[in-house]
């Protein structure tokens, strides 16, 4: 028998959305593309597809925001926030996603999903389906019930839904489904904004259709209710029905598909693997299996297990592939487990239990003239510093040059890596060792057998990356800096960096006094006590029990984000205890009880920085997250102090490249009055005011500087007129004036611009001045969101790299200085365009002219570098 599932696409994908967005966990791709819709909506679909048996499925949209319902009444939806630009550029991927899948989909202009769905239904129960399903969280859709067709409506995403069938339209409203729009009629729906009659909520309404049968029977006997019910009805007789004829579905329509046509098709598996890795979705990626892949296996290795200490007396410890195998994920705490080994000659496995006890392969590991291709090499470093064990002679780093050759491709799981390049047959570090509750390592031939199919594929795919570099310019980035600087960071991690753990606990003190005084603020007034933390909560507070201006959405609930609240700021005091309330918490969080519980026994912390990670290339930092300590808050700065040196006898040197953004963009772009305001160091934000508002600069003021600044810097981070807008608080029109008059006086500025998005187009890529690529296929995307962001990007790409670069190679000849003159001084964190050392106070001044000269010649520009250097007894003393 047929069975036909009808789902409403523009319900799902919205609360596919907004289920994650108001809580502010975007995801997003290396590139910055929001995939939250996307990821959210195939999960569901997922769901839908294992729960529903079916043998027919079409997932219906709407058109676009105008329908026929908005000839009836112009005010319909009417209040409805605009669609967020990161959601709308998600929707093509939705669509391209079923067609991928094989689902039909359909949209006719001038109408809805609902009526799509509604006319769709009908003809199933025409033509004698076994079964009709529908999927909505839209409840106008509550009107098809009948004997055949059940409504499913979504509650918690689609892993909640409540089913109804005519009973349970009875139970729940007391009527049957054809009267749905009657009722609607009567109370309205706020989400559309259909008005209904005033005073009539959902329980008078159904009280009233289950008296009188229908709205058009109530209409003709008014006179048969009293008091200011029967007059607000008697005054409103047109709107309810207009309501009602708004709320009724059009099962009629015409403009559809054959159901013979929504029979699924099979899967396109390749073009869902390239859009599961586009998206970087690696949790659908494992899942899918994909039989056309022209991926090659790993050559088969015979899985040598030494068990003997004896047998690596008589190996030939010659140049080779090698990989450590590490159990944890922090692998400064991790359990090295051993070591896959293979060249010309051999390939065996090592347990490290085996391993340490053999001082030949003790000195193989430590030997600088036996050459090692490895695969994340600073991760191998660092473990086996903490085991005991040096790793030197690393000639090569696969991970480094995937990140190199593409960062979207870089990844610290080498499957997905060498499945990229096309080596297949490697199991992800999941299907080896389980997940959750069940993570354990396997038995050793298990083991073995993964890291030498590892170990053959690093050894298989050398040579091909290494080619791959030199072809695209890039062997010198990827030589010269990068590779040497993954050893500098293993060093930095290691060293790691003093924590006072008694300021941080005298923080915490004061932090949680002052978040008790913003609580009982806070209540006092609400006149109430609730939960400050759960945006549910706060929204009914907010919005219903105070009256602040807001607007439910599509998931029943009131957004309560940051700039919701910002616009609120001047409606009610409540609203910046609210703000400063939860910046505090987050920085107890996050920073003072997260600072403490990553902190060693030694009373340090040793972060990870992450240096194949980010499209810029730029470092990022996880346990702690040191990049992230919000520097802007008086708060966040204050996290800085407990940041000290290792000793009593050292201090800490701070330097910070000043303005290094701004330098670059006035070399790329040879606007020469940048040019000559950095050369004659004048205040660039002072001299950007005074030409691009055309003042005297003797009559700029503090607020025309800090517009200036806030042009230069959201130019070179690609700011829209809004953006600038929100930042400035001004009107949109004002911030778009302001930035064309900004590159009008810039003229440089905008010939780069126009430039960079043409070369774009072309190549598929931008690049730093030191060749590192950043890829923007959606520079040509039809979609015109996606493709705005893409140019942006392009814009802002070759910029913020050049700085990431710079500073690389600034880190790299301070360390040749330091190991040079022999200094006892460290380098211990990397924070954007700031460094941090430990020096013991006797080397303070020889550091401090080091580091001032390898960053300001660490390239030349048309303007000079210039790095402030200070140093204190803490990090927060350093600025």
């Amino acid at each position: 028998m047929s069975k036909l599932l009808l789902i409403d696409g523009n319900s799902i994908m919205y609360r596919a959305y907004f289920s994650t967005a108001y809580s502010g966990r975007l995801m997003q791709t290396k590139a910055g593309f929001v995939t939250n819709a996307l990821h959210g909506f195939i999960n569901m679909m997922n769901k839908i597809q294992k729960d529903f048996d079916y043998t027919h499925v079409l997932v219906a949209f709407d058109a676009g925001r105008k329908t026929f319902r908005h000839d009836l009444l112009d005010s319909y939806k009417d209040g409805r926030a605009a669609t967020p630009d990161e959601f709308k550029a998600q929707i093509p991927y939705i669509k391209q996603y079923l067609d991928l899948m094989g689902i039909h989909r359909h949209e006719v202009t001038n109408y809805e999903a609902d009526d799509i769905i509604g006319s769709m239904a009908q003809i199933g129960c025409d033509e004698k389906f076994e079964t009709i399903d529908v999927i909505s969280g839209d409840k106008d859709l509550l009107q098809l019930v009948n004997d055949c067709v059940t409504v499913h409506f979504t509650v918690k995403g689609v892993t909640e839904l409540h089913s109804f069938t005519p009973d349970a339209i009875r139970e729940k409203y007391e009527t049957t489904p054809d009267l749905i729009p009657d009722l609607k009629g009567l109370m309205g729906d706020s989400s559309d904004n259909l008005p209904g009659v005033p005073g009539i909520g959902e329980k008078t309404a159904i009280k009233l259709i289950k008296q009188f049968g229908s709205l058009e029977e109530l209409l003709a006997r008014t006179d048969e209710l009293k008091g200011k019910q029967k007059e607000n009805v008697e005054n409103n007789k047109e709107l309810a029905l207009l309501c009602k004829e708004m709320a009724t579905l059009d099962t009629k329509m015409t403009d559809l598909p054959s159901i013979a046509t929504l029979v699924p098709a099979d899967p396109d598996l390749e073009g869902l693997k390239d859009l599961f890795t586009e998206m970087e979705f690696n949790s659908f990626l494992k899942n899918l299996a994909v039989t056309t892949s022209t991926a090659e296996p790993v050559p088969p290795v015979e899985v040598e297990v030494v068990t003997d200490v004896a047998v690596l007396n008589g190996k030939d410890f010659t140049d080779c592939a090698l990989h450590v195998e590490i159990f944890e994920a922090n692998y400064h705490r991790g359990t090295v487990i051993g070591f896959a080994v293979m060249n010309k000659k051999d390939a065996y496995y090592v347990p490290f239990e085996i391993a340490k006890q053999s001082d030949p392969f003790a000195s193989f590991l430590a030997s600088p003239a036996i050459k090692k291709e490895m695969f994340d090499a600073k991760r191998a470093v660092v473990a086996l510093k903490w085991a005991g064990l040096e790793l030197a002679g690393v000639a090569g780093d696969l991970l480094l040059k995937a990140y190199v050759l593409n960062p979207t491709t870089a990844d610290p799981e080498f499957a997905k890596v060498a499945l990229h390049y096309g080596t297949d047959g490697i199991q992800y570090n999941e299907q080896v060792y389980g997940k959750g509750a069940k993570r354990a390592v396997p038995e050793i031939t298990v083991m073995a057998n993964h890291c030498l199919s590892i170990v053959a594929g690093i050894h298989g795919l050398t040579q091909e990356l290494s080619h791959a570099l030199k072809e695209a310019d890039q062997w010198i980035l990827y030589q010269e800096i990068e590779l040497p600087l993954t050893f500098i960071l293993a060093e930095m991690e290691f060293n790691g960096i003093a924590v006072d753990a008694e300021v941080l606990k005298a923080m915490g003190v004061d932090l949680n006094a002052r978040i008790e005084k913003l609580a009982a603020d806070i209540y006092e007034l609400a006149d109430t006590t609730f939960n400050i933390g759960s945006p549910k909560q706060l929204g009914v507070v907010l919005f219903e029990d105070i009256g602040l201006p807001g607007k439910k959405t599509k998931t029943g609930s009131y957004s309560t984000s940051a700039d919701v609240l910002e616009k609120l700021k001047h409606e009610h005091p409540i609203i910046e205890k609210i703000l400063a309330y939860r910046t505090l918490t987050k920085l107890d969080s996050t920073y003072i009880e997260g600072l403490q519980k990553v902190r060693f026994d030694n009373g340090k912390v040793h972060t990870i920085f992450n240096q194949a990670l980010t499209q810029t290339g730029r470092l990022s930092s996880t346990e702690p997250n040191v990049q992230n300590i919000p520097i802007r808050l008086e708060e966040g700065r204050l996290i800085r102090k407990a940041f000290v040196p290792e000793s009593s006898d050292n201090v800490l040197i701070g330097a910070d490249y000043s303005q290094i953004e701004l330098r670059i963009l006035a070399h790329v772009c040879q606007t020469e009055s940048l040019i000559e305001a950095f050369n004659n160091d004048e205040d660039i934000h002072a001299k950007t005011a005074a030409e691009v508002f055309g003042l005297d600069i003797n009559a700029v003021t503090e607020d025309d500087r800090r517009a200036a600044k806030a042009i230069n810097f959201g130019i070179v981070y690609g700011m829209s007129a809004f953006g600038l807008s929100e930042n400035l608080n001004i009107s949109p029109a004002e911030a778009k004036r302001y930035i064309e008059n900004y590159l009008e006086t810039y003229g440089g500025i905008k010939d780069y611009m126009a430039h960079t998005i043409k070369e774009a187009k072309v190549t598929g890529y931008v690049e730093t001045l030191f060749l590192r690529r950043r890829y923007v296929p959606e520079i040509t995307h039809k979609n015109f969101m996606v493709r705005s962001m893409a140019e942006r990007t392009a814009i802002n790409a070759p910029i913020q790299g050049s700085a990431a670069d710079i500073i690389k190679v600034a880190m790299i000849e301070v360390d040749k200085l330091m190991k040079a003159q022999g200094v006892k001084s460290k380098m211990v964190l990397q924070v954007h365009d700031e460094l941090l050392f430990d020096v013991p106070k006797d080397e303070v001044e020889t550091m401090k002219k080091m580091i001032k000269t390898a960053m300001e010649n660490a390239t030349k520009l048309s303007v000079p570098l210039r790095a402030d250097i200070s140093s204190g007894q803490s990090w927060f003393e350093t600025k």
